[in-house]
């Protein structure tokens, strides 16, 4: 689900350093062999790891870390299934949330993270992301990297020319502020299209995957059953959804591809869903487009429709490894405070471990902070992580969203066919994928 740009983070990276080796030390048997070894690990999007691996290769001479970093979740979670089945799957797999429920299908298959210290170390995250990778036998199968809190971004620059407020906390106000509401969204996005004659926001998946999110059960109940067909809390914001389009407001663009960035500096939309690890690739498409923080995107501190989490990752180690200890403490480190501080400063990935929250490196000036028109990005984030609750993801939680409704909003977003049309083929869809 990441669009693949990698940032920088060498501020992090020093102060890293200084805890290597309490990082590494996951709490079990931590004694580890001089023999060199290579360790492969799968990660994908934006995940702001890049720039750990010479860190720890250069702090365990006897390591090599070969990594692959596939660029969106989806590809990866493709890739996943397919080594799944058939082998070859690395000793570090990265793991995103909307696929968790698949993953935990098979969880035997993943090792047991308590067999190598995690019962020491998992107060360090907030309980919700240790709850969301234990299995129902109380396995521990993965450490978490970021959570996703969403806040809004939007181009103030844009924002003027329409006559609407620019400033972060005027924005807020207009959207709502702690009340901010999705039919308010659409009315200020049918002011700025009336002002402008453009479009609001890049596309309407991504609405919709916000919205989704943010209700008290999604694509499934927390008794595991499928909760779409006959909901008519998401049919009737589908429905929203066609209305806005109908109106202006989405500017069609194809999920993952923005012409090189140059949707985000010649003005095609104004607004745009940012979980916390959306902000690098933001920064990423602007500057690939020609643009930097001159352009005007900022961030604000409201979300329509209230809190809302999109996505965030685990670090898992499949029981195929040749190597689990070895990878269990490569995992715990680069899961550690000082790591998720530097994966945040690199890209925006909001931290799930507690202590890496209220780090200066994250609550202060970053890179990102600078482009954001000095916005306070990690207090924001802090603001929306704290009304966060995690949602059930069932099996084919990613399916649904991609293979159902994916082809469902693309007619939508074109203008082929109607709300009602689209709702129906995505529920046929529903039944032909999942039943």
């Amino acid at each position: 689900m990441r669009l693949s740009r990698r940032l920088t983070a060498t501020a992090a990276l020093a102060t890293a350093s200084a805890v290597v080796l309490a990082g590494c030390s996951t709490g079990g048997d931590t004694g580890s062999s001089d023999e060199p070894i290579t360790l492969t690990i799968t990660t994908f999007g934006t995940m702001g790891l890049d720039d750990l691996y010479a860190q720890y290769e250069a702090d365990h001479p006897n390591i090599t870390i070969k990594a692959t970093n596939i660029d969106t979740g989806g590809n990866a979670l493709t890739d996943w299934k397919t080594k799944q089945a058939s082998g070859g799957l690395p000793d570090i797999q990265a793991v995103e949330e909307g696929w968790l429920g698949s993953v935990m299908e098979v969880s035997d298959t993943f090792t047991d993270l308590r067999d190598y210290g995690a019962d020491d170390i998992k107060d360090r995250w907030v309980d919700w992301k240790v709850a969301q990778a234990t299995d129902p036998n109380g396995r521990i199968i993965g450490y978490g990297t970021d959570i996703g809190p969403e806040g809004l971004c939007y181009n103030g620059k844009l924002f003027e020319a329409a006559g609407l407020p620019s400033d972060r906390d005027s924005v807020a106000e207009l959207f709502g502020g702690t009340d901010a509401t999705w039919d308010k969204f659409f009315e200020v996005g049918e002011q700025y299209h009336a002002a402008t004659g453009k479009a609001f926001y890049d596309q309407s998946g991504f609405v919709w995957n916000a919205f989704v999110n943010q209700q008290p059960e999604g694509y499934y109940k927390k008794d595991g059953s499928l909760n779409v067909e006959g909901n008519d809390t998401l049919k009737n914001f589908w429905l929203q959804l066609a209305d806005a389009q109908s109106k202006g407001l989405s500017a069609n663009s194809a999920q993952w591809d923005w012409g090189k960035g140059q949707s985000f500096v010649d003005g095609t939309f104004a607004t745009f869903m940012c979980p916390g690890w959306m902000l690098g690739v933001v920064k990423g498409n602007t500057e690939a487009g020609g643009g930097d923080a001159s352009t005007g995107w900022d961030f604000a501190d409201v979300f329509p429709g209230g809190y809302a989490n999109w996505g965030g990752s685990f670090l898992t180690v499949p029981s195929t490894s040749a190597h689990p200890k070895e990878a269990a403490e490569l995992a715990a480190w680069l899961t550690d405070t000082q790591q998720e501080v530097a994966a945040f400063q690199a890209a925006g990935t909001f931290p799930s471990v507690k202590a890496a929250q209220t780090d200066p490196g994250v609550t202060g000036q970053s890179d990102l902070t600078a482009f954001f028109n000095d916005a306070p990005v990690g207090e924001i984030l802090g603001s929306r992580a704290s009304g966060v609750t995690a949602q059930f993801k069932g099996p084919d939680d990613a399916l649904i969203q991609e293979q159902v409704f994916g082809p469902a909003r693309t007619a939508l977003d074109a203008g082929t066919a109607d709300g009602e049309t689209t709702w129906n083929q995505a529920i046929d869809l529903l039944h032909q994928l999942v039943g």
